[in-house]
């Protein structure tokens, strides 16, 4: 009996860390932890680079705008390498993706029990404090990612320009319903790919620091500790790649055949 209390104990405590805080039903649920959290981040990258900005000077950098420097020029570095037309737009929203998923994957790295008992002592039941472990988070970055590479196909292409690499390539005008299927698929392919890339890396990240949690107290520094320094690579990775592979797509939508 003490075995399966025990049992129940955890599978509750793993579903309680696992429940959003929501409101509405089916379709149009709203986590709304996921929302609350997703724009403090975004509001932080804003208030992060507005500040460097202000402080910026010619002379000797500050510590700020050091660091502010080094992600505009690594994320310059990745766009010159990977992105070949010319757009304004896509050296800033990939330095916006880059950041804004990685402040995402960051949150995963806070002990699991703090802000969700902090939540709890203000009333609120449930509390998922990453992001990205929200499958509806990740579908809406990638959606918004795969409505820009449409988009610029159309304007680049043209409308009939974009209509023809659907319907004849690769394989010619004479299997056009085969050429039709295999794009389709590889478009759609796109945002699933990328938003069950992000989800289900940190989801399982999350769900093993609940599982060492539940751990006694004097294991817990042993596992935790080394996992969450190997969880820094996991979450910067992450990011890298939904940004690289945003500016390749995007890439690819500039290219007129």
């Amino acid at each position: 009996m003490a075995t399966e209390a025990h049992a129940e104990g955890a599978t509750g405590y793993i579903i309680h860390h696992l429940t959003s805080l929501s409101v509405g039903e089916g379709f149009w649920t709203l986590n709304l932890d996921t929302l609350f959290f997703s724009a403090v981040l975004g509001g932080l990258f804003v208030w992060f680079f507005k500040r460097a900005a202000e402080k910026a000077t010619a002379g000797v950098p500050g510590l700020v705008q050091n660091f502010a420097e080094m992600l505009i020029e690594f994320v310059d570095t990745q766009v010159k390498d990977s992105f070949h037309g010319k757009n304004e737009l896509i050296a800033p929203l990939a330095l916006t993706i880059f950041c804004w998923v990685f402040l995402w994957n960051f949150m995963d790295l806070f002990p699991v029990d703090i802000l969700p008992l902090i939540g709890s002592l203000m009333g609120i039941e449930y509390l998922r404090v990453v992001p990205s472990t929200d499958l509806n988070a990740t579908f809406a970055m990638s959606i918004s990612v795969f409505c820009l590479i449409i988009f610029y196909s159309i304007k680049i292409k043209g409308p009939w320009g974009f209509a023809k690499e659907l319907m004849f390539q690769p394989f010619g005008p004479w299997l056009l319903p085969f050429n039709l299927l295999l794009k389709l698929v590889e478009e759609i392919a796109k945002p699933i790919s990328l938003a069950l890339r992000l989800f289900g890396n940190l989801y399982a990240g999350e769900l093993i620091f609940i599982l060492i949690a539940l751990l006694p107290w004097y294991i817990q520094p042993v596992l935790s500790f080394p996992w969450a320094i190997f969880h820094i690579l996991i979450i910067t990775l992450q990011a890298f790649i939904f940004m690289v592979l945003t500016i390749v797509y995007l890439g690819m939508a500039h290219e007129d055949h």
